[in-house]
C-alpha cells in the first residue's frame, strides 16, 4: 500500500507516517513547513524512509503531483488553533480539502480511501445529563452569559444545572461561529458527502486534544500542555481562561496514529464520523499543575476573568465506536504530559512565544474579559 500522508511533518501526521512504515506501507509527505508551526524547516524526525514533497494542499499542481499511484490518503493538513485569520482557514482547509477531493475524481485517480483530520471542536456544546430532562446537547453558550461570569452549561429545557457526559458521534455539530470551527464542519462535510457520491470509503476522525513529542513550541496558538510548558520555562505563569474547571478530552499522539491505522485497514468505520480520544475528562487546571510538577515549577496558574466565545466548556469523547475496530487508548495524561516533557527539554532555547501574541488575540475579540461587551470597548 501507499499513503499519502499531508501535513505529515506535523504533530499528528508524523506519527502516522511513523505507523505506517513500520507496517511496510510506502508513504509520501505533502507539507507546506508552515513557519509558525516548523521555524527550521524540515524538522530532524522526518524519516528518510519517506518521500517529502514540499507544497500546499490549495496548490492544484502540488496535489495533484503528490497524489500519483497513491492508494490511501490521510489528510492531516489543516491551519489550526485560535489565530486571529479568517481568510487562511478557509483557503488551507475548506477549500484545501475541496481541492484535494476534486482532484482525485475529476482525474479518476485510484485512491482506495480518504481519512480526514476532523476535531471535537464541531461539537455545539459537547453532551450533558439534566436531572430533569436526561441527556441534552446544549447550544453553545451565550456570548452575553460568558460576559457576565457565568460558565455553567444550563439545560436547554429547563435552564436549570447539568453534569457532563461522554460526548457521542450523534451529538449535534456546526454550533462554534469560531472561524477554525466552521472549516472543519466544511472539512468533515465536504469528505462524507464526497465519499457518499463517488462510492470511495471516507472516514472523518474526530481527533479529542491531541499532545505529544513533536508538538510545536513555537506556535503561540496551539496545544494548551505546549502552551503551559512555554511559559513556565519562561518563568510565567500558565493563563486559564474561564475558571479553570473546564474539562477536555487529551489523547497522547501515538494512539491518535493508532486510530488512523486501524480505521485506514477496516471497513466497518467507512462513511462515519468516528471520535477518537481517551475517554478521560481532565481539568485544564489540573494539566497546568502536572504541567508544574513535571517541570519542577512552583508557578501557580493565573485566571483574570478572560475567555473564549465559542469555546466548549466540557468535553470528553465517547469512543465506543472507534473500539469496534480495536482502538484502545493505550497512554494515560499523566504519562504522556511526562513524556512531552522529556522532549521538550531537549528541545534548547524554549521561549514564551504564548505571551507576544495574547495582546492581538484580546484586539481581535478572540480572548474577552468578563464585564465588558462590544458596546463598553
Amino acid at each position: 500500500m501507499k499513503a499519502l500522508v499531508t501535513g505529515g511533518c506535523g504533530l499528528i501526521g508524523s506519527h502516522i507516517v511513523d505507523r505506517l512504515l513500520r507496517e511496510g506501507w510506502r508513504v509520501r509527505i505533502l507539507d507546506n513547513l508552515e513557519p509558525r508551526t516548523h521555524r527550521d524547516r524540515r524538522p530532524p524526525w522526518v524519516p528518510e524512509a519517506a518521500e517529502l514533497m514540499i507544497g500546499s494542499v490549495a496548490d492544484r499542481a502540488a496535489l495533484r503531483a503528490a497524489l500519483e499511484g497513491i492508494d490511501v490518503v490521510f489528510h492531516e493538513a489543516a491551519y489550526g488553533g485560535y489565530m486571529p485569520e479568517i481568510a487562511k482557514y478557509v483557503l488551507v482547509n475548506s477549500y484545501g480539502t475541496a481541492l484535494l477531493l476534486e482532484t482525485i475524481r475529476d482525474e479518476n485517480l485510484a485512491v482506495k480511501k480518504v481519512l480526514l483530520a476532523s476535531s471535537q471542536v464541531v461539537y455545539s456544546e459537547g453532551a450533558v445529563v439534566c436531572p430533569v430532562h436526561g441527556r441534552q446537547f446544549p447550544p453553545t453558550r451565550p456570548l452575553a452569559q460568558l460576559q457576565r461570569g457565568d460558565w455553567s452549561v444550563h439545560c436547554p429545557v429547563c435552564d436549570g444545572p447539568t453534569e457532563p457526559t461522554a460526548t457521542p458521534e450523534e451529538a449535534p455539530i456546526g454550533g462554534g461561529d469560531f472561524p477554525y470551527v466552521l472549516t472543519k464542519v466544511d472539512q468533515e462535510r465536504l469528505v462524507l458527502g464526497w465519499g457518499r457520491q463517488t462510492g470511495i470509503p471516507t472516514v472523518a476522525l474526530r481527533y479529542s486534544c491531541t499532545y505529544g513529542p513533536r508538538q510545536s513550541i513555537f506556535n503561540p496558538y496551539t496545544g494548551v500542555i505546549a502552551i503551559f510548558a512555554t511559559r513556565l520555562l519562561a518563568g510565567q505563569p500558565p493563563v486559564l481562561y474561564e475558571d479553570g474547571l473546564q474539562t477536555r478530552d487529551f489523547c497522547f499522539v501515538e494512539d491518535v496514529a493508532e486510530a488512523n491505522f486501524l480505521a485506514a485497514t477496516s471497513d466497518k468505520l467507512d462513511g462515519l464520523p468516528v471520535n477518537v480520544g481517551s475517554g478521560v475528562a481532565t481539568t485544564i487546571r489540573e494539566v497546568a499543575r502536572m504541567v508544574a510538577d513535571g517541570l519542577g515549577i512552583a508557578i501557580e496558574p493565573v485566571a483574570r476573568g478572560e475567555f473564549r466565545p465559542g469555546e466548549i466548556r466540557y468535553l470528553t469523547s465517547g469512543i465506543a465506536r472507534a473500539a469496534a475496530i480495536g482502538y484502545r487508548p493505550r497512554t494515560d495524561v499523566a504519562t504522556g504530559i511526562g513524556r512531552y516533557l522529556d522532549w521538550i527539554r531537549g528541545q534548547g532555547d524554549v521561549r514564551d512565544y504564548f505571551g507576544q501574541a495574547e495582546q492581538i488575540l484580546k484586539e481581535r475579540r478572540i480572548v474577552q474579559r468578563v464585564g465588558v461587551s462590544s458596546r463598553t470597548r
